[in-house]
């Protein structure tokens, strides 16, 4: 007997596959409870539409997930945290700031999606954003002391100059 399997059976199929059983079997137990149908023409050529739109709606959606994957490929963020004295991370840096740093770039990502080692230190990352089963996406950040040390190079450097002039004016009178 050709039965149609309305869900995963463990040993027997998975769900929309056509399976040949015993007569007892599939009378008795798959089709009163709801696990099967019986494999006639028109449930053979309704199974298969019904087939052919899952497969457009999964090509669509696989689609976008493409289209999303080349954008987070392309950005690259910088997360700007507390730091300590010798370059450790308060806490750590999680998918929740870096699902919100890609949507203040106009990038709608679900959290869970989001799959980030430990970060506990200052520098550079990726981590990966399962958008679909098939397409993941690769996403650069770069993790910065909020009280950066960069800006105070700067002023040293400008602080020099006036140093040396004073320096030389001395010298000259």
């Amino acid at each position: 007997m050709e039965i149609i399997l309305k869900e995963d059976i463990i040993g027997l199929g998975f769900k929309n596959e056509i399976v040949t059983v015993k007569a007892g079997y599939g009378r008795n137990y798959l089709i009163p409870f709801g696990k099967a149908v019986i494999a006639s023409e028109s449930a053979k050529k309704m199974l298969a539409e019904e087939l052919k739109q899952k497969a457009n709606k999964l090509a669509k959606i696989k689609a976008e997930a493409e289209a999303l994957a080349e954008k987070i490929n392309a950005v690259s963020l910088v997360i700007a945290t507390k730091v300590s004295a010798t370059g450790q991370i308060y806490g750590s840096v999680n998918n929740l700031q870096l699902a919100e740093e890609l949507q203040k770039k106009g990038i709608e990502v679900n959290r869970k999606t989001i799959v980030v080692k430990d970060v506990k230190e200052v520098g550079s990352y990726v981590a990966q954003v399962k958008l679909h089963k098939d397409v993941t996406a690769s996403l650069a950040f770069e993790v910065v002391a909020e009280n950066a040390p960069a800006p105070v190079v700067a002023p040293a450097a400008v602080v020099e100059q006036p140093v040396a002039e004073e320096a030389e004016a001395p010298a000259a009178e």
